[in-house]
């Protein structure tokens, strides 16, 4: 009940809907049994059941008042007038004549209820996507590293369409079906309560095998959520690393663990269906059972009398009844289907309910410019208690480069990302101009930080709008000078749409070496006073490598720079370069330092010289 009305919690903005919504839902009701109760006098004074006593009193006019026997004695009068005045032929056209306008009413403001029920649904279904969007992008580096991204995207979409599909539409069991039993059962009650009080029992031995059934769905639905979240991821990773599954001859393996997963979901989805499919035929069977029963029940009260019901309110009351059950088992199918929404409800709230790790600080201010220096301090910092970086001391002065070199795995990129602040040291504190960086505003402090790392993130759109991603009001005049100093105007002029065309998912339309071109181009463009290089030129071929290193040395001048780099001829000329192997500084220097130094750094040269 707590998830569906956190769900329930997204439509409060628009709540100014609820009422006309209810309006058109009582109307379309009230025009629904007018339909009905219409059918009493047309039993009983056409086919001659009314004594000479009650057709006297049906003649005269009553007085007014706020109630039911005044509104069915004010029909009466004129039912009996035409009858009097065309006869009963005529009298029977006046009845039908008003139970279709009746009928186009009721549908009328049913048609007003649901149209008004879908903005609902739709403005709830728009607020909680967003709201989970937004939290998503909030959320540290850190969640996205230990949480599977297909089943991040399975809660985000396949989730979202099951809250949409069963709780959000579950709104109009929540207002129209209870408010049109209620209706009929206020009738039923008028009409009979000794029979009326009958049928209530028998309802609620029918609700309470149904709710049986019910409450084992939600745990079958959980499980077949975070199935389809595996799948989801399989065919990420399989279709991101086609290339690798072909060359490698993987497809069977890839296959068999696809196939695995499917199959597992598929059993669950059955298990869920046996219990499902089962709710809908067996309140339709409780609800004939129970007009048996009421047939039973009711036709040997007014055999013997002892109902106050008269033969023909008896049949009203039977099709009176019968028109019930489509919406009490629609509020049965609701209930069943509720469970697969609230176990999706669950999923996606348990990514609103993350809470980031790495917000702005209650006091945190803007940083204005970078003046001086960038000090790490006895840096440590350990992923879920695997050391990764070990008291790390090192600072970087205002235009200085500084190249961070050593055997993979050894925390150079941790120390870039410590930088960034998209993880918290373990211990330490890292300082800017003397000044710990939690005390800076995030946006403020990636403002100032550029960033170029070895796989070039692209996204499907325009290079034009690529190039701007991180300054979306730049000016043509900029990007093309942003584009020339990253060496790719002349490849972008050469491309189809040129500035407006196409890169393709992640880029795939572009070479290596254009894509790290785009991708240095959008760092120029952003102008940033502190530059990140991570293996920027690692994955290139040698031309591309040469266009490459060409862009960044441009982009490079003036600039403070934190290099992490493999390649080390693309670094001797760095002021300063610090070798890092497990997670420690072992060497620090210039490059001819390093070399007469000998140690890793003499090593690695040696081995790359080869």
């Amino acid at each position: 009940m707590k998830t569906y009305l956190r769900i329930l919690s997204f439509a409060k903005p628009y709540r100014q809907y609820v009422p006309q919504y209810l309006l058109y839902a009582s109307l379309s009701i009230i025009f629904g049994l007018i339909n009905l109760t219409l059918l009493i006098p047309l039993f009983e004074v056409l086919f001659n059941q009314v004594d000479d006593n009650t057709l006297v009193s049906m003649r005269n006019i009553p007085e007014f008042s706020f109630s039911v026997d005044y509104i069915l004695g004010v029909f009466n009068y004129y039912f009996i007038s035409v009858i009097d005045t065309h006869g009963k032929v005529g009298a029977l056209a006046f009845v039908c004549g008003i139970i279709v306008v009746s009928v186009m009413l009721a549908n009328l403001f049913r048609y007003a209820a649901g149209i008004t029920l879908a903005k609902i649904r739709a403005t709830t279904l728009q607020r909680l996507r967003l709201r989970v969007f937004d939290q998503a992008s909030r959320l540290h580096m850190g969640y996205f590293t230990n949480e599977h991204k297909g089943d991040i995207m399975s809660r985000m979409t396949n989730d979202m369409q099951e809250v949409e599909a069963s709780v959000v539409n579950t709104l109009k069991m929540l207002f129209r079906d209870p408010a049109t039993i209620a209706g009929y059962f206020a009738v039923l009650l008028f009409m009979s309560p000794q029979l009326t009080v009958f049928v209530l029992l028998v309802l609620l031995l029918s609700g309470l095998i149904i709710g049986q059934i019910t409450k084992r769905l939600k745990r079958k639905a959980t499980e077949s959520q975070e199935s389809l979240g595996r799948i989801v991821g399989i065919l990420d990773e399989v279709l991101s690393g086609m290339r690798i599954v072909k060359a490698f001859n993987a497809r069977p393996l890839v296959y068999n663990s696809f196939k695995k997963e499917v199959k597992h979901y598929t059993r669950t989805i059955v298990s869920m269906a046996r219990k499902q499919e089962l709710a809908s035929p067996l309140s339709e069977f409780l609800g004939v059972s129970v007009v048996a029963m009421i047939l039973l029940y009711g036709g040997i009260l007014v055999l013997n009398n002892d109902s106050s019901l008269t033969a023909s309110e008896f049949i009203t009351y039977i099709i009176i009844f019968s028109q019930m059950l489509n919406p009490a088992r629609s509020i049965s199918n609701s209930i069943s289907g509720l469970q697969r929404g609230l176990a999706s409800g669950d999923r996606i709230f348990k990514i609103i309910d993350t809470e980031p790790q790495i917000v702005d600080s209650p006091n945190a201010k803007d940083l204005p410019a970078f003046n001086d220096q960038i000090r790490y301090e006895n840096i440590s910092f350990a992923y879920d208690d695997e050391p990764v970086l070990e008291n790390i001391n090192l600072t970087l002065k205002k235009g200085q480069t500084i190249a961070l070199v050593g055997p993979s795995g050894g925390g150079k990129s941790t120390l870039a990302d410590l930088l960034t602040l998209f993880y918290d040291p373990t211990q330490g504190t890292i300082y800017l101009d003397d000044i710990p960086l939690h005390e800076f505003k995030l946006s403020e402090l990636r403002q100032q930080m550029g960033i170029v790392t070895q796989e070039s993130i692209l996204f499907n759109d325009t290079i034009y709008n690529n190039i701007t991603f991180g300054k979306p009001h730049a000016t043509e005049e900029e990007v093309i000078q942003a584009a020339k100093i990253a060496n790719a105007h002349n490849f972008i002029m050469e491309s189809p749409q040129q500035y407006l065309t196409t890169v393709g998912e992640r880029g795939t339309k572009l070479s290596g070496g254009q894509r790290q071109r785009l991708s240095i181009a959008r760092a120029v463009l952003k102008n940033p006073a502190i530059l990140i290089l991570d293996e920027a030129t690692s994955a290139l071929d040698s031309e591309s490598e040469r266009l490459v290193q060409e862009a960044l040395t441009h982009l490079m001048q003036n600039r403070t720079s934190l290099v992490i780099a493999h390649r080390l001829s693309t670094i001797q000329h760095a002021d300063e370069i610090v070798v890092v192997q497990q997670g420690k500084i072992v060497q620090r220097g210039t490059h001819l330092e390093l070399v007469e130094e000998g140690g890793l750094y003499r090593k690695l040269t040696e081995m790359q010289a080869v």
